[in-house]
Formats: structure tokens, C-alpha cells, sequence
């Protein structure tokens, strides 16, 4: 082609607007403004506080579950392998957003840097989506362990335990590469003032300039296979452990056993349903303040309740707890 095509007024014109097209495009990539509620300064005071609270006891019960399971040898069960990867990944699952959430609610200027926000969605996807995995997992341990109690050894193995763990893992990671990838091809022309506490699939996409149709399309497939499966998977299980809990004979049995599948079911039933009401509808249709807050329960407070109600309450981890703490006391004393 002769280069002195580039020098015709259309070619001009078409290469100065992609030109400014890609500038506009790029000063979005600078920062984002994550609103939150910057309208209503009083509750993001309140917010910090309970924030703030939550985030220490989660990092607290989920660090002395992970802590007691590795000294105790007596945890060494296939049930605290799986409470460990747990509590690991609500450690990071919180911390992926937390802390700039707090920096945020007492800052004039709320805002999060291009790079952070990418990294940001990215781990809050990898690990909400690998916890949605993990906790059908862990129903289906407990079904093993009440419903087949003479070859739960045997059918939880740990080669086994390993593979659903890092299934868990990689499955989540995976979705996340996906599902980012598709967010940030979208152009966003000029907007950046995101209406959430932290960057997420849905408020990113209320940014595009774009049909987001695809989008929208595939974050609901998406979200069946991560949500609607796997909580399937943990009420098949659970049916099972009832009828088996049902044929116990003793009184005091059943209700030991009631009580532990309804604590756990309280966690999952919160986990999942809010993360169906965030996901299982098109972004366009939310109540953005509705969002908003029911994002706050499964990306804050189910992290801090799993430490309280699937361990904490558990004799074994009080034991665990006393004898560890009476180690920490002889050598102090020592």
C-alpha cells in the first residue's frame, strides 16, 4: 500500500479518534472511585466500626482454626483438612478487600488504583468461587462420616481429600481468569465512579458503554454451575444425613446431630443466598443499595461466622484449644 494513504483527511480522522477513544479509555485504567456510601457519612462511620470488628474476629477464629488443626494430631481428619483450606481462603477472601474498604470509609478521596481493582476482582473471584466448591465438598464429607461410618477411612483418603481440595481450588481460579477477563475487555469511556465498596463483576459491568448482553449471559451460566450445583450437592447431602440422623435411636443423639447440620446449613444457606441474589439476576436489574449491602454478608460476615459455627462450638476444638494453650503456658513459665 503506498504510505501516502495515511496522509488522506478519512484515514486522519479515523486515527485520531481511536487516538482519543484510547486516551478516554486509558484514564479510566488510572483509578476507580469506589462510592459506597459516600452519600451518607454517618453509616460509613457505623460500617467502619462493624467492618472493622468483623474483620478482626475473622481473622482471629480463622487463624486459631488453622493454627490448633496443624498441632493437635488428634485434627488430622479429613473434616479439619477441609475447615483448614476454609479458613485459609476466607483469610484471603476477606483480605483481598477488606482493608481498602477501611482506608476508604476514612478517606476524603475513595479511590483504588487500576492495578488494585484488577487484583482485587480477580482474588475475590478465585475465592468465592473455590468456596462455593469447598463447602459441597465438606457436606459431602459429612455425609461420608455419618452415612458410612465403617469405610469413611477408606472413602475419604487422603490422596482423595488432596484432589477435592485442589479441584476446589483450581476450579475457582479458573472461573476467575474467565470472568475477568471478559469484564475488562468491556470499554468503559471515560467512567470510572463504581457504586460499591469494592470492585465486583456486577458494578463493573453498570460501567460499560457497551451491550453487555454476553456479558450478563455468561455470568448467570456461570453462576448456575458455581452456585445452584454445588448448593445442590449439599442439600442431597444433607437429605441423606437427616434420614441416616433419623434411625439414630438415642434422643440426645438426634439432637447433637440436628444441631450440627443446622449450623452448618445456616452458613450455607447465608453464603449462598446472597451470592444468588448478586449473581443469579441481570446486573441491570439490581437494587444497587440492595447490592451493595447483601455483598457485605458474604464477603465479611460469612468468613467470621464459619470459625464460630462450624469449630469453635466443637469439643474437640476446645480440647485442642486448652491443650494448646497450657503448651504456650508451661514454656512461658519454663
Amino acid at each position: 500500500m503506498d504510505n501516502s494513504s495515511w496522509s488522506s483527511p478519512l484515514v486522519l480522522h479515523s486515527k485520531a479518534a481511536w487516538e482519543n477513544q484510547h486516551e478516554r479509555n486509558q484514564s479510566t485504567t488510572e483509578e476507580f472511585i469506589l462510592l459506597g456510601v459516600s452519600d451518607q457519612p454517618q453509616l460509613a462511620l457505623l460500617l467502619f466500626v462493624l467492618i472493622l470488628i468483623s474483620y478482626m474476629m475473622t481473622l482471629l477464629g480463622n487463624v486459631t482454626i488453622i493454627v490448633v488443626s496443624q498441632l493437635d494430631p488428634r485434627l488430622h481428619t479429613p473434616m479439619y483438612f477441609f475447615l483448614s483450606n476454609l479458613s485459609f481462603l476466607d483469610l484471603c477472601y476477606t483480605t483481598s478487600t477488606v482493608p481498602q474498604m477501611l482506608v476508604n470509609f476514612r478517606s476524603a478521596h475513595k479511590s483504588i488504583s487500576w492495578a488494585g481493582c484488577v487484583a482485587q476482582l480477580f482474588i475475590f473471584l478465585s475465592l468465592g468461587s473455590t468456596e462455593c466448591i469447598l463447602l459441597a465438598v465438606m457436606a459431602y464429607d459429612r455425609y461420608a462420616a455419618v452415612c458410612q461410618p465403617l469405610h469413611y477411612t477408606t472413602i475419604m483418603s487422603p490422596h482423595l481429600c488432596w484432589v477435592m481440595a485442589g479441584g476446589s481450588w483450581l476450579s475457582g481460579i479458573t472461573n476467575s481468569i474467565v470472568q475477568t477477563s471478559l469484564t475488562l475487555q468491556l470499554p468503559l469511556c471515560g467512567q470510572n465512579r463504581v457504586d460499591h465498596f469494592f470492585c465486583e463483576v456486577p458494578a463493573l459491568l453498570r460501567l460499560a458503554c457497551a451491550d453487555i448482553f454476553i456479558n450478563e449471559a455468561e455470568l448467570f451460566a456461570i453462576s448456575v454451575l458455581f452456585l445452584l450445583v454445588p448448593l445442590g450437592l449439599v442439600l442431597v447431602s444433607y437429605g441423606y444425613i437427616g434420614a441416616a440422623v433419623l434411625r439414630i435411636q438415642s434422643a440426645e443423639g438426634r439432637r447433637k446431630a440436628f444441631n450440627t447440620c443446622a449450623s452448618h446449613l445456616i452458613v450455607v444457606s447465608l453464603f449462598y443466598g446472597t451470592a444468588i441474589y448478586m449473581y443469579l439476576q441481570p446486573p441491570s436489574h439490581h437494587s444497587q443499595n440492595h447490592g451493595k449491602m447483601v455483598s457485605l454478608f458474604y464477603g465479611i460476615i460469612t468468613p467470621m461466622l464459619n470459625p464460630v459455627i462450624y469449630t469453635l462450638r466443637n469439643k474437640d476444638v476446645h480440647g485442642a484449644l486448652r491443650k494448646t494453650l497450657g503448651r504456650w503456658r508451661w514454656k512461658q513459665r519454663a
